[in-house]
C-alpha cells in the first residue's frame, strides 16, 4: 500500500468512526503538504478519496469543500479534460446528498475548468449531461435546462423529458410553451438536430398521454409533420423547424405573421425569435449586448416573463384549446 493509500485508509476510518471535523480538517493540510511541492495527482487522489468517503457518509458540507479544492487543484495543475478527470467529477457528483448548497458550486467550478482546458468553451458536453440530468431526478427543472441544452447527445430526450413533466401541472393549452424551451436553446446553440430530436420526443409523449388530442400526420416526400389542430404554436415549433431546414427569409416572416396573434400571447419568445431570424435567415437585429445570453438567461433559466408553475408530481390531463385570442372575431 502506497503512502498515499496508507493516508486515505486512515481518514476513511476515522470517518467510519464519525470523526468528520478531524478527517477533514487532516485530509486538507495534508493536500496542501502535496500542492506545495507541486505534486498535483497526489493531492488530487488525497481530495478525491476523502470527499468522496465524507460525501457517501453524508457529509455534504465538509465533503463539497474537498471537492471544490479538487477542482482548484486541477486548475492550478492544468489537468487536462480526458476520461480519468472527468470520472472522478462525475463520481463525486453522484455521491453529493440531496439539496446539499455546495453541489451547484462545484458543478459551476468543474464546468468552468472544463471550458479553459477542454475543448468546449460552454464546458464539456458530458458533464453538462450528467448534471442537468440529477437535477432533472431531484425536479430541480431550471438546473435541468441550464446543462441539458449544452449536454450530448443524448441530452435532447432528457431535456424533452423535462419540460413534458413540467408542463403536466400547466394548463393543457401551454404545450408549445414547454416544447419551445426544449427547442430554442438548441437552436440558439446551432444544434438543430438536437432541437428536432427534442421536438419529436415531447410530440411523441404528448400524443401518447393523449389519445383524444386529434393529431393529424401530413407527409410528404421530403418530409413528416404533425398537425394539432387545438394547439397552434405546435405547429408553429414544426413549421419552424421545417423551414430553418428547407426555407429562406420570405417564408419565416411568412410564418412568424401567420402565427404572430399567438406567439404575442406567449409573451416571451420575441428574443428567441429574432435570434433565430438572424442565425437562420439571415434576418439582421439590432445589437444591444449579448442578446444570446440575455435571452437565454432570462427566458429558460429563470427570470423575465410568463414563469412556469413550480413542479410538482405529474397528473393526468386533458388537452384543450387555447383561449382565442383577444383581438380575432
Amino acid at each position: 500500500m502506497s503512502k498515499i493509500e496508507k493516508t486515505i485508509a486512515r481518514q476513511q476510518e476515522k470517518i467510519s468512526e464519525g470523526q468528520f471535523y478531524e478527517a477533514h480538517q487532516q485530509l486538507r493540510v495534508v493536500a496542501s503538504r502535496y500542492i506545495k511541492q507541486d505534486k498535483w495527482v497526489a493531492a488530487i487522489d488525497i481530495l478525491y478519496g476523502g470527499a468522496l468517503a465524507l460525501l457517501k457518509a453524508g457529509q455534504g458540507g465538509s465533503g463539497g469543500d474537498l471537492c471544490l479544492y479538487m477542482v482548484d487543484v486541477y486548475g492550478k495543475g492544468a489537468v487536462d479534460v480526458g476520461a480519468e478527470s472527468k470520472g472522478k467529477l462525475l463520481a463525486l457528483l453522484r455521491a453529493f446528498p440531496p439539496e446539499e448548497p455546495t453541489k451547484k458550486r462545484f458543478v459551476d467550478e468543474m464546468m468552468a475548468w472544463s471550458a479553459k482546458f477542454g475543448d468546449y468553451e460552454n464546458g464539456d458536453p458530458e458533464l453538462h449531461h450528467v448534471a442537468g440530468t440529477l437535477y432533472a431526478e431531484e425536479s430541480e427543472p431550471y438546473e435541468a435546462e441550464r446543462h441539458l441544452a449544452l449536454g450530448n447527445k443524448d441530452s435532447p430526450e432528457q431535456l424533452a423529458l423535462v419540460e413534458y413533466e413540467w408542463y403536466t401541472q400547466d394548463d393543457s393549452h401551454t404545450a408549445a410553451q414547454y416544447a419551445a424551451r426544449a427547442v430554442f436553446p438548441y437552436l440558439l446553440t446551432g444544434n438543430l438536430r438536437s432541437a428536432n430530436k427534442a421536438l419529436l420526443i415531447f410530440n411523441s409523449r404528448l400524443t401518447s398521454s393523449n389519445k383524444s388530442l386529434g393529431v393529424q400526420e401530413v407527409s410528404s416526400t421530403s418530409s413528416d409533420i404533425r398537425v394539432f389542430p387545438v394547439l397552434p404554436l405546435m405547429n408553429f415549433l414544426g413549421l419552424l423547424l421545417l423551414a430553418i431546414q428547407r426555407g429562406g427569409a420570405d417564408l419565416y416572416r411568412q410564418l412568424a405573421k401567420h402565427y404572430a396573434v399567438h406567439i404575442r400571447d406567449v409573451g416571451m419568445w420575441d428574443d428567441a425569435l429574432a435570434q433565430i431570424g438572424e442565425l437562420y435567415f439571415g434576418i439582421k437585429i439590432p445589437k444591444q449586448g449579448n442578446p444570446l445570453f440575455d435571452m437565454m438567461g432570462s427566458m429558460l433559466f429563470g427570470g423575465g416573463g410568463a414563469s412556469p408553475k413550480p413542479l410538482t408530481k405529474p397528473k393526468p390531463k386533458t388537452v384543450e384549446a387555447p383561449p382565442p385570442p383577444a383581438d380575432l372575431d
